[in-house]
């Protein structure tokens, strides 16, 4: 069974850090571009960050940029995004999904469940 978790979300205050892991099992990752995507309370989904299959080639929405990295791991089989300086408007549940592509051109193939980030003085 294709499947993907993520996790490392919580409550953070403004200013913080966290670092969220997306790890695979059923499939290898080694040949997927990987994305995060996010979706705050009465917002559409957004695209926040993705990484090639090799971690040759990193995309971020504006929003984001100089504040958080995707990095992965293939022989873990894991992607992260490390997030700091967190804002109150990143609070969102964040999720984790597997392209079709070895390039961030692709569509998506699995999703993640999704971990909540809540960053809250």
């Amino acid at each position: 069974q294709l499947q993907l978790v993520e996790s490392g979300g919580g409550l953070v205050q403004p200013g913080g850090s966290l670092r969220l892991s997306c790890a695979a099992s059923g499939f290898t990752l080694d040949y997927r571009a990987i994305a995060w995507l996010r979706q705050a309370p009465g917002k559409e989904r957004e695209g926040v960050s993705c990484i090639s299959s090799s971690g040759g080639s990193t995309k971020y929405v504006d929003s984001v940029k100089g504040r958080f990295t995707i990095s992965r791991d293939n022989a873990r089989n894991t992607v992260y995004l490390q997030m700091n300086s967190l804002k109150p408007e990143d609070t969102a549940v964040y999720y984790c999904a597997a392209l079709n592509t070895a390039d961030c051109s692709g569509l998506v193939g699995a999703w993640g469940q999704g971990t909540q980030v809540t960053v809250s003085s």
